[in-house]
């Protein structure tokens, strides 16, 4: 029969075996992955890789492209970009039941630059344009918006501020529909109420003038969410004057910008995405 101290020496030498082999298991799977990072390209952590979608996905961000010459290739329909439709197209995944397509910061991949001289706008019933406040668009184009909007299309324009832009994005939206008023979105309006009860009397700013502690640019102290509406009262086109949910979108992630603040930007991304869906 063994001794108390031959069963001890046994139970330390297998304690001792099965340390050995966990740690040759460890620096084994270090080595793996070390080699393995030699022949794979990285991927940083920021930019997220969207994986293909075998069926198509359902709901994309639509980004309009506007301008003429070097503008049209560097304008200001280009600002937030690729940050806000990345963050966005996560929110709207995470928060409803929407089958949306990821966006790549990387590459883009996964959300649609529209011209509408090309006509694939019909292919989405929601579209974004940014910076409308110098904004321009041809006679085609407007032609085709407004098509676009009139069969059941949904554009938001947003981030732009003042008396000064707001009288350039009425130059060519009153080009698109000289015959429909722009006016106050009722607060009781559905498209307030569809998913999240939004109050629109809430300002979201850009992280700048939140830098300088304020929450407007230009003379444009108080926000104002206005829209078009069809024969039917479906509201076509959506207008965030005095704000940048774009900023609040892109900057998600950013420390300096409140949470609060992303948190209501993202309540108005899901209402307006599933009112265009159902609308």
């Amino acid at each position: 029969m063994k001794t108390i101290n031959q069963e001890k020496a046994i139970k330390f030498q297998l304690r001792q075996c099965l340390l050995t082999i966990f740690v040759l298991f460890a620096v084994n799977l270090l080595l793996l992955d070390s080699a393995q990072a030699q022949i794979r390209p990285y991927t940083p952590r920021s930019f997220s890789t969207v994986p293909p979608d075998p069926d198509g996905a359902e709901f994309y961000f639509a980004r309009l492209i506007y301008g003429t010459g070097n503008f049209r290739g560097r304008g200001g329909w280009t600002v937030d970009m690729p940050e806000a439709e990345h963050y966005f197209m996560n929110g709207i995944t995470r928060l409803t039941e929407v089958d949306g397509s990821l966006v790549n910061m990387s590459n883009m991949e996964g959300s649609q630059l529209i011209n509408l001289e090309d006509r694939n706008i019909f292919d989405y019933p929601f579209l974004y344009a940014v910076e409308v406040g110098g904004w321009s668009l041809n006679t085609e184009e407007i032609a085709i918006l407004r098509e676009y909007l009139l069969k059941g299309g949904f554009l938001i324009v947003d981030d732009f501020h003042g008396s000064y832009e707001w009288s350039g994005f009425m130059a060519t939206m009153q080009r698109i529909f000289p015959d429909r008023p722009v006016v106050d979105i009722p607060h009781d309006d559905e498209v307030f109420q569809v998913v999240y009860q939004l109050d629109p009397t809430i300002q979201i700013p850009g992280i700048s003038p939140l830098s300088r502690g304020v929450t407007w640019e230009r003379d444009g102290r108080d926000p104002t969410y206005r829209g078009i509406y069809d024969d039917r009262g479906r509201l076509m086109v959506a207008i965030n004057h005095n704000m940048d949910l774009g900023d609040a979108w892109e900057h998600a992630d950013t420390p300096g910008y409140p949470q609060s603040l992303t948190a209501m930007a993202y309540r108005f991304a899901v209402n307006y995405v599933i009112y265009s869906l159902t609308h």
